[in-house]
């Protein structure tokens, strides 16, 4: 490898919103934080959380749901 080309491969720690933090090493020196990590995503904790983001899941249930539930 040739001298001073390289970035620096430093520790950081990543911060997950539910308290899980880990620590790893990056060419970025910042501490990082993810709003979801593999403690609490629901494909490895086997949880399944149902967002509902401005109430999308009504409005479709609303006008959807009678149709879906003859068929």
């Amino acid at each position: 490898m040739k001298p001073k080309i390289h970035p620096k491969y430093e520790k950081v720690t990543i911060k997950c919103a539910c308290g899980n933090e880990v620590e790893t090493r990056s060419t970025n020196t910042a501490d990082m934080t993810i709003e979801i990590c593999a403690a609490c995503h629901p494909f490895y904790t086997g949880k399944q959380k149902l967002v509902d983001s401005a109430g999308r899941i009504e409005r479709f249930r609303r006008k959807y749901g009678d149709k879906l539930s003859t068929s």
